[in-house]
């Protein structure tokens, strides 16, 4: 049985990092276009620009969604600056973008997140939508970014919402690596889960579990801490690495089930995985005790924990039941779990971790 871990190529993180940006990719090019969330332009710009000084650059704003339509507007701006590099600058969608459109473009893509909020930055993956924001599928990319540089001043002055989603969506990582070791399933790195992969989602938990709290409250007071750096690293590269290379489950796959659900848009995708996780805790059947512990630090951090929490308020079994269908599509990763899992199945544990 073949192994693979799969990472970025170089990952820096620290404070003001953003004003030496060009030392860590001066090797890649000397044009690049950036593709940026607009709020980089009133917020970051000045600390860019003393970055990224002796390289040629041009700024094009992300529209908001990472859709095919998208990522071919930005592959065609590219083409038209004759860029070297792609650098994106943004959330998790931006990034997403970003990745996608380095590799239409044949070119280095370097990630810098301003927030932490998913762990998307480091993968070799993008997730793409729809224009309305339903998930449509995964792009499988051959490689992981060249660079991933995140800057903890700027995760700290966020808003702490966002540091909270990336604690939810990085919650998932260690549960859904335990479930495909069982099954030994490939992972999104092209083989089956490496015991380093496996190893650290368990730290990317135990990190959650000990500093979560912690961080939150250096984020609420615009401080960067320790225990800040610490969660910043598990939401971004252990949870990067655990998933990609340790493997996907139900957590994920139910989260793709939610956005069918308009009312759950204005939900992140940490807070969706995060409530996913505990109904993938449900359907291992799970000691109830190790459930209503990892319940306990989502309301401690502020993570979804009712269907009312996702915007969900008019519940009924016919609603959740599309949200379970398509949880279970064909392809989907639920299908990694060490035992048959249907719709029905998956409805009954969504409205159970809602009474709970």
């Amino acid at each position: 049985m073949i192994k693979v871990l799969t990472s970025p190529g170089k990952y820096v993180q620290g404070k003001n990092v953003i004003m030496e940006m060009g030392e860590y990719i001066k090797d890649l090019g000397d044009k690049a276009l950036i593709i940026a969330d607009p709020i980089v332009e009133e917020l970051f710009l000045d600390d860019l620009k003393a970055g990224l000084e002796e390289l040629n650059y041009q700024i094009e704003f992300f529209n908001g969604e990472c859709s095919k339509i998208e990522i071919e507007r930005l592959k065609k701006k590219a083409a038209a600056e004759d860029a070297e590099i792609i650098i994106g600058m943004g959330g998790g969608k931006t990034l997403d973008t970003s990745k996608a459109v380095a590799h239409y473009s044949d070119l280095p893509v370097v990630i810098v997140p301003t927030i932490a909020a998913t762990d998307a930055p480091c993968s070799a993956l993008s997730v793409i939508y729809t224009e309305e924001g339903v998930f449509e599928e995964y792009l499988f990319l051959p490689k992981n970014p060249d660079v991933v540089m995140i800057d903890t001043e700027i995760v700290a002055n966020a808003p702490v919402r966002f540091l909270v989603s990336g604690m939810g969506d990085a919650l998932a990582t260690y549960f859904e690596a335990a479930a495909s070791a069982l099954t030994r399933a490939t992972a999104m790195s092209g083989g089956a889960p490496t015991m380093t992969a496996q190893n650290l989602a368990e730290l990317c938990y135990n990190t959650l579990l000990e500093y979560g709290v912690s961080a939150k409250k250096a984020a609420e007071a615009g401080v960067v801490t320790e225990a800040l750096e610490k969660i910043v690293e598990a939401n971004t590269l252990l949870s990067g690495l655990g998933f990609e290379s340790g493997g996907l489950a139900a957590a994920h796959a139910i989260h793709n089930g939610f956005t069918v659900l308009e009312e759950t848009h204005s939900k992140t995708h940490g807070e969706k995985v995060a409530y996913s996780t505990l109904v993938q805790m449900v359907l291992e059947d799970r000691d109830p005790a190790e459930i209503e512990m990892v319940m306990d630090f989502c309301k401690e951090v502020g993570l979804p924990t009712t269907l009312a929490d996702l915007g969900i308020t008019d519940v009924s079994d016919e609603k959740i039941l599309k949200v379970a269908e398509a949880s279970c599509a064909e392809g989907e990763t639920i299908h990694n779990m060490p035992f048959a899992v249907d719709a029905e199945m998956v409805k009954d544990a969504i409205l159970a971790v809602d009474v709970l």
